[in-house]
């Protein structure tokens, strides 16, 4: 199966200078755990703000959410795949790296974001077309 199957195309993004309680709020908004952080400038690359990063990187050492930007905690670069790659690939650069969503591309633009949920989804639907269940 291929992982322009299973991706989920809802990809937010969030200016680098946001502060983390705004990306807080566009994670609530829009019931997502991540965003896409917009590079700074040509030579910058796109990164990742999670859940995972605010609590454990910002909550967690109790720092003031108007303060703390978006790209002191981000993970730069973005992990990008093509849509046309097979999911038993996307899944052991997920255990290399030990992340839990890899963006999906075509071409250079990112068009959507698999994360391990939607890798057990896709699990799942091949193996009732397979008629296993």
């Amino acid at each position: 199966m291929r992982i322009g199957e299973i991706m989920t195309d809802k990809v937010e993004y969030i200016d680098h200078e946001a502060n983390i309680y705004e990306a807080i709020e566009k994670m609530i908004d829009k019931r997502i755990r991540s965003l896409v952080v917009r590079p700074k400038d040509e030579k910058d690359v796109y990164g990742v703000i999670t859940v995972r990063d605010i609590v454990f990187k910002v909550i967690k050492k109790n720092l003031d959410l108007d303060k703390v930007k978006v790209e002191d905690v981000a993970s730069k670069p973005l992990v990008c795949i093509d849509e046309e790659v097979e999911i038993e690939h996307v899944v052991k650069l997920m255990e290399k790296f030990n992340i839990a969503r890899i963006f999906v591309t075509r071409g250079r633009k990112v068009i959507g974001v698999v994360a391990l949920l939607d890798v057990i989804v896709g699990y799942l639907r091949e193996r009732i077309k397979e008629g296993h269940l």
